[in-house]
């Protein structure tokens, strides 16, 4: 979402949008994209619903605006690009009210629907997408392009000869942060931002909507956990006496399900209960639908009979409204959480809800608890990564095979399912953490690129393939990307694969004292690429939870104001021992070509001398998945980094290998220590020697070895014979 100005004058806006395929409609009936959404009938009732005074409970409304979020705001949390790389999150499809009126079904856009014109803007990953989805009704705002107005931008411009235009908006959809932006450049123009209490497309979203689902909350064992919810309230309730406040509102779910030690199913790909909660010194409250909270989460809250400090008090859902105008008249401090990376902080309404003299506004006290990842946190994720690379492994080497043996076509889709399924086989797998992206050819040059129905490209052996994926595990979450080649690759995407793998173990391998500050970090992952002047647009980095948002606040690396994400104070831009990260560089030839590599790093200590109020950390590679050997240029690699290569696959042949052998995956462990083969760290080397033997080689020595054994088991039994 673009918030903030982009340094062009306002003359040089562009508020007409981008051509459009197919528009006007009535000159190009028959050049229509089979996938648009005709929404003429949905606009005319939402317009409808604009100027009756009984829906807006008020005047009635010039403009109205449509997020793509729900009322947590758990889109912002969730993996979808505009910090990182690739991976889309995705809101319950009871919520994906921007989809129902637009047709458009990627994971970000915001609409404003005026009486006249309906206007839709969206990032760089969709702008096909978009175009095709999108009727004639609707003007595209591509964000990213020269000249784009901001919704507000465009808004003072379209109303600039009106005296006053009233633009409606749920306040429980949008977060304060987003809110006040909003407001603050709209201040001295004829707009005015409208709080609407009744979400004007739920009044006319009333057929075939799907429901919310019915899936119930379960607690998470303390031997997954590593420590008790009560111990984490504790925590909470110590930073909330530090500040003296009265009560601390928490709506992020992921921040809910940590502090709880309870999951559940409300999220697709993110394991979460939809929920509120309210704590206090004395009273915690959890505000959720009470059908999914079974006799299991009843026990492990200790709800029954709840009247002291450490027992959970359940409410229905709806309560959260009352509640807050009701108790917040005994309180004289209410700690509403703000913006902090990834995470939105509270919704306007719950904003409003607290009276002003009251509010204290800072990022939630669960964001840092939570980062540092506890002793049995931390083995979590470890173990979870063991078996998600069993999975890749098994997975890489069958494909390979398939493609190989050329027993059927593979396409994008067809990977993303099958790899999807390997990952279901594991053991503690929920489910995967993100859908998974697999880009071919032209689509690997595409950092947000998901593969559908009508861009489901065919595998062949002439470009790259990128999968970036991951798991969920009782245990952990994982995030993985590597690339594939399964020809003969050019020169030119060997030299790209080799210097994104070079700026991945340039930033693996540092030592880094404890007060660097996270956006001076991935210089490092982007320096081999800068010296050929290449670059790549998105953040190098994120945190990683543990058995949720595959995206956790507060970690970024990343140099530039990546999507305007923005840290604000008591939003930590240091590493800490128990942080995991993700490091992931890229290289993007558009139409061509793409490369990313992405592992896990566990941020630990470094065995470095300590200064006074001074320590040096290093990072633990998590993620142990081998890299492509026919995609590296040995040339490229300095002494260090064939070093680091070969140590980590060591690493990979040592941990990986049994627990391939465990779950009898001996075609994955073939394959891995085909991959991980070490290499010298000076001098030339032999590339035939670096990828292992061919199979008809394998197929020649183990004829070999047959029939030694059955000359041998000839001439036992004939020697018995003569004794």
């Amino acid at each position: 979402m673009n918030h903030g100005g982009h340094g062009i004058s306002k003359s040089a806006l562009n508020y007409n949008g981008s051509k459009r395929t197919g528009c006007p409609a009535n000159t190009n009936q028959n050049n229509q994209p089979t996938n648009r959404f005709d929404s003429s009938v949905v606009l005319r009732q939402l317009r409808s619903e604009m100027v009756r005074m009984t829906s807006v409970q008020d005047k009635p409304l010039d403009g109205y605006i449509i997020t793509s979020d729900d009322d947590h705001q758990s889109l912002s949390s969730l993996k979808h690009g505009r910090e990182g790389p690739s991976e889309s999150g995705s809101v319950s499809p009871h919520d994906m009210r921007r989809e129902f009126l637009t047709g458009f079904y990627g994971s970000a856009g915001e609409a404003v629907v005026t009486t006249n014109k309906a206007v839709l803007w969206t990032d760089g990953r969709y702008h096909i997408q978009a175009d095709q989805q999108l009727d004639c009704n609707w003007i595209l705002m591509k964000h990213g392009c020269t000249g784009i107005p901001t919704i507000t931008d465009w808004l003072k411009n379209e109303f600039s000869n009106q005296s006053e235009a009233r633009i409606g908006a749920d306040p429980m959809l949008i977060s304060t942060h987003t809110w006040q932006i909003w407001e603050k450049e709209l201040e001295g123009s004829s707009v005015k931002l409208i709080a609407v209490p009744t979400n004007l497309i739920d009044l006319i979203w009333q057929v075939g909507r799907p429901k919310n689902n019915t899936y119930a909350a379960y607690p998470l064992d303390n031997d997954f956990a590593g420590k008790p919810w009560q111990e984490k309230v504790h925590q909470v309730r110590m930073e909330m006496e530090l500040i003296a406040v009265d009560a601390l509102v928490i709506t992020a779910l992921d921040e809910i399900a940590w502090l709880l030690n309870i999951r559940g199913w409300d999220l697709p790909n993110t394991p979460v209960l939809k929920s509120y909660t309210v704590i206090t010194q004395g009273s915690i409250y959890l505000y959720g639908d009470r059908q999914k909270i079974l006799r299991s989460v009843n026990i492990h809250l200790k709800t029954d009979g709840c009247f002291h400090a450490d027992c959970v008090k359940l409410k229905n859902y709806a309560d959260i409204w009352n509640d807050l105008r009701t108790m917040s008249q005994t309180w004289s401090k209410v700690w509403l959480p703000s913006y902090c990376g990834y995470t939105q902080g509270v919704s306007q309404r719950i904003y409003m809800s607290i009276p002003m003299e009251k509010r204290f506004a800072k990022p939630s006290p669960i964001i840092e608890l939570r980062a540092v990842k506890n002793d049995v946190e931390i083995k979590g994720m470890r173990n979870a990564h063991l078996r998600d690379a069993v999975a890749m492994c098994d997975f890489f080497a069958y494909m390979e095979k398939q493609l190989e043996y050329k027993n059927a076509e593979w396409n994008e889709m067809q990977v993303a399912r099958v790899v999807n399924e390997f990952r279901l086989e594991m053991d503690y797998n929920q489910g995967i953490s993100f859908p998974t992206i697999a880009g071919y050819g032209a689509h690997a040059a595409l950092p947000h690129y998901e593969p559908n129905e009508r861009t489901n490209a065919i595998i062949e052996l002439n470009s790259t393939l990128v999968i970036d994926s991951g798991g969920q595990y009782l245990d952990g979450t994982t995030d993985v990307t590597r690339t594939l080649h399964f020809g003969e690759p050019t020169q030119e995407q060997k030299e790209a694969y080799t210097r994104v793998l070079i700026g991945s173990i340039q930033l693996a391998s540092l030592v880094f004292p404890n007060d660097l500050t996270t956006n001076q970090l991935d210089v490092l992952a982007r320096s081999p690429l800068w010296s050929v002047g290449n670059d790549y647009m998105h953040g190098t980095g994120h945190g990683i939870g543990h058995f949720l948002s595959v995206h956790e606040s507060p970690i970024l690396l990343s140099y530039i104001n990546d999507g305007g994400l923005v840290f604000t104070d008591g939003c930590s831009t240091h590493l800490k021992p128990g942080y995991f990260l993700s490091n992931e560089p890229g290289f993007y030839k558009a139409g061509d070509f793409g490369i990313r590599l992405e592992n896990v790093l566990e941020v630990v200590e470094a065995n470095s001398p300590m200064e006074e109020n001074r320590s040096f950390l290093k990072f633990r590679d998590t993620t142990l998945i081998p890299y492509e050997p026919k995609l590296i240029d040995t040339n490229l690699l300095s002494p260090a980094h064939r070093r680091w290569l070969n140590n980590y696959n060591q690493r990979i042949r040592n941990e990986v290998g049994p627990e391939l052998k465990k779950y009898l995956r001996m075609k994955g462990y073939e394959w891995m220590m085909k991959k991980t083969r070490s290499i010298p760290e000076r001098g030339d080397v032999d590339l035939k020697y670096f990828i292992g033997h061919s199979s008809s080689n394998s197929f020649k020595y183990s004829h070999i070895l047959i029939w030694i054994a059955i000359f041998f088991q000839i001439w036992t039994a004939g020697h018995t014979r003569l004794i």
